[in-house]
C-alpha cells in the first residue's frame, strides 16, 4: 500500500501550493540561484528546467559538480548544519525552482508525510550517485567519463527513459564536467558521431549504443 502512495504523490503539487516559508522564482538562463560562499538557508526544488552546480577552488579553478533536472532537490547540505553553500547554482535554461526555507523544511520532513519519504529516496539516490561519480573519476579514462556524462544527461526528465534530445550543453561545461580539455572533448564526440553513437538533428541525440563504449571502451 506504501509503495502505491508514494507512486501517487506529486511532489510538484505539494510544493507549489501556497505555504509559509515556500515560494516559486523564474530564473533565466546562465542566471544563478545561489552563489558559493552564500548562506545556506533553503533547500530547492526544480520544477522545470536545469541546473548546473559548479565549484571553484582557492586556485580559480572552477569545476561543474552536478547537473539537475526536473524533479531534482539541491541546497540541501543547510539540512545537515551547512553554513555557507559550498557551489554555485546556476541555470542552464529558462528554469523554475521552488524554494523552501530551512525551517520549513525541517517541519516538513518531521511532519512523517509522504513528502519526507519522496525526499529520502532522492537523498539516497543522490548518494549512489556521487559514489558511481568518484568510482569513475577514479578508474575510467576520460573517454568513457564522457560517455557516461552523455548517457546520463540523456535520461533527464523521465526516469528509465531517453530523451530524444539532451539539453543544450557546451563543450567547455562537458570538459569540466569529465576532467579534461575541450580539444580532447571535441575530438571524442567526433568518434562517437562517427561510430553512430551520438548524432547531430535539431540537437544532440544520444543512442544506446553508446553504452558499448562504457562496457568495451
Amino acid at each position: 500500500m506504501g509503495r502505491k502512495q508514494i507512486a501517487r504523490f506529486d511532489p510538484k503539487g505539494f510544493l507549489t501550493k501556497a505555504g509559509a516559508g515556500r515560494s516559486v522564482s523564474t530564473y533565466r538562463k546562465k542566471q544563478a540561484v545561489f552563489t558559493q560562499g552564500d548562506p545556506a538557508d533553503a533547500v530547492f526544488y526544480i520544477d522545470k528546467g536545469q541546473i548546473k552546480l559548479t565549484v571553484v577552488s582557492e586556485r580559480g579553478k572552477t569545476a561543474v559538480v552536478a547537473l539537475l533536472g526536473r524533479g531534482d532537490f539541491f541546497g540541501e547540505g543547510c539540512l545537515a548544519g551547512q553554513p555557507l553553500r559550498m557551489a554555485t547554482a546556476s541555470a542552464m535554461t529558462e528554469t523554475f525552482v521552488v524554494r523552501i526555507d530551512r525551517q520549513a523544511m525541517i517541519g516538513l520532513l518531521q511532519e512523517g508525510s509522504l513528502f519526507s519519504e519522496q525526499f529520502m529516496q532522492h537523498l539516497l539516490a543522490r548518494n549512489v550517485r556521487f559514489e558511481e561519480d568518484l568510482v569513475d573519476q577514479l578508474f575510467n579514462s576520460s573517454e568513457k567519463r564522457l560517455a557516461r556524462v552523455l548517457l546520463l544527461l540523456a535520461h533527464f526528465g523521465k526516469e528509465g527513459k531517453t530523451e530524444p534530445v539532451i539539453p543544450k550543453i557546451s563543450q567547455e561545461v562537458l570538459a569540466e564536467m569529465v576532467g579534461t580539455t575541450r580539444p580532447r572533448i571535441s575530438g571524442f564526440m567526433n568518434k562517437f558521431r562517427k561510430l553512430g553513437f551520438i548524432h547531430y538533428n535539431g540537437g544532440l541525440q544520444i543512442h544506446s549504443s553508446l553504452l558499448n563504449i562504457l562496457l568495451h571502451g
